[in-house]
């Protein structure tokens, strides 16, 4: 009897162990699936400065049309971080865009795109930001806006309008591929988010959706099923290397916030996940902009090589000879593009023809390369272009030295339509164009104390008028 009750003990205390090591296996497991939404939302990319911050810090400088929004503290620090978040503080924050103080956030954090997540992907990635993060103990920088722009109470009129929490739904009629391809990009992968044309409340043009908007000084180009300006002529394999490495033969290469989201975010997704997007992308609703004539990866050639008209042009001996788009383009571009612009043989240094960025009929990427240059880790490769704008350990290159060689590019190997001027450049330098609201700014405050004065002297004279009639 002793050994049969000793060794029902046993039963249950193995029995005990193994439920406690199941919960551990279900707890390792949820942290793992938010990890994965983490990175599909692409987190690291905002909450984690470039210049030698840590994972998830915060206190990244985003530069917008309204200001400066320094990006916070997301790892569970209890002090400066989100360590205090309850599951349901934390969903309303990614989901709607409101803090636990009740304050609004403003949607340069894409909640817009993020409130279409799944209750599980949230309670995942709650999960993950909890118990697989580091926390650190470091505070960021307050953003702090100009007025009437630091008015967040304001966000929330702007919710209203322009913020739809609605769950994703997916559509019978389409297949899984396709759904899972819309719940990336339109939710967590908040593709819609830089890929749509904003407004002059910079809220989304949902007529217009993939059709392409400013981000900064960049520009991200409609992603739509056009074959002329979107990707409709893209394969679908074509579209996942790109997004997997960041470059495609003949197509494009990400820098700027999309070399960001290649880094941090789209060369970790499962070839599943990368494969619908693609399909979705080459499925959705074709956007055509009427200017454009034919795709942007299909312009230029190699015809021209730039040393042919510079060779004995000046005496040996001669000074300050680098003037002009060609010498401009000789002195600084044609030992990695080549002077013909092919670019090199792997093309780790691409082609300057068929190439989206000197094709498009925006040449911000190509203006903004020079600028900013072009960083870019994928597995073991780093891809790196110096830039030639303001601390250029190269070079530093005016405006105008800037634009003439981007004319010359244009001209010569890209869409010879496109002249870019120096105020071009000056307005990329400064962090890309202003919006009207943004102009509207100085005048605000003014305009709103007219408005007061005018308001409480039609009052006053109410007033007065009524008292007169007493009389």
């Amino acid at each position: 009897m002793k050994k049969l009750l000793s060794l029902g003990l046993l039963g249950a205390t193995l029995s005990g162990f193994t439920g406690m090591a199941s919960a551990q296996d279900s707890q390792l497991d949820l942290i793992a699936k938010g990890k994965l939404v983490a990175t599909a939302a692409d987190c690291q990319a905002c909450h984690t400065n470039p210049e030698g911050g840590k994972p998830f810090s915060g206190d990244y400088a985003i530069h917008s049309p309204m200001g400066t929004i320094y990006t916070t503290n997301i790892t569970p620090s209890k002090q400066f971080g989100i360590g205090n978040y309850t599951l349901q503080q934390f969903s309303r924050a990614v989901r709607e865009g409101v803090r636990p103080d009740g304050e609004n956030l403003y949607p340069a954090m894409p909640y817009t795109s993020y409130s279409h997540m799944s209750d599980e992907d949230i309670q995942a990635m709650y999960a993950y930001f909890q118990l697989g993060v580091k926390p650190v103990e470091q505070p960021t920088k307050p953003t702090a806006l100009p007025f009437p722009f630091n008015m967040r109470i304001a966000m929330a009129g702007w919710n209203l309008m322009y913020l739809d929490s609605s769950a994703f739904k997916p559509d019978p009629t389409k297949s899984e591929q396709w759904n899972r391809g819309a719940y990336l990009v339109n939710g967590a992968g908040h593709c819609d988010t830089c890929h749509t044309p904003r407004n002059l409340m910079m809220g989304e043009v949902t007529s217009k959706p993939l059709a392409g908007g400013m981000v900064g000084p960049w520009y991200a180009p409609n992603i739509s099923s056009d074959p002329i300006s979107g990707i409709g002529n893209w394969t679908q394999a074509q579209l996942v290397e790109y997004m997997k490495t960041g470059r495609t033969l003949g197509k494009n290469q990400a820098a700027g916030p999309m070399a960001e989201a290649v880094q941090n975010s789209l060369q970790y997704l499962p070839e599943s996940d990368l494969n619908a997007i693609a399909f979705y992308l080459k499925n959705s609703t074709p956007v055509r902009d009427p200017a454009d004539q034919k795709a942007a990866d299909s312009f230029g050639s190699k015809q021209v090589n730039v040393e042919e008209g510079l060779r004995g042009a000046h005496p040996s001996n001669a000074n300050n000879t680098i003037i002009g788009g060609a010498a401009l383009f000789s002195g600084y571009c044609a030992s990695c593009h080549q002077p013909d612009g092919g670019g090199s043989k792997n093309q780790a240094y691409p082609s300057l023809y068929n190439n989206t960025a000197t094709g498009l009929n925006n040449a911000s990427n190509l203006i903004s390369a020079i600028l900013y240059g072009v960083d870019r880790q994928v597995g073991d490769q780093h891809v790196l272009m110096p830039k030639f704008g303001e601390g250029s350990y190269v070079g530093q290159l005016t405006d105008a030295q800037i634009a003439d060689i981007s004319n010359y590019v244009l001209t010569n190997f890209g869409n010879a339509d496109i002249q870019v001027t120096s105020h071009d450049v000056a307005v990329l330098r400064a962090g890309g164009p202003v919006t009207l609201l943004a102009k509207l700014q100085p005048f605000m405050a003014p305009a709103m104390g007219v408005g007061v004065i005018i308001v409480l002297a039609l009052i006053f004279w109410l007033f007065s008028r009524r008292k007169n009639r007493r009389r």
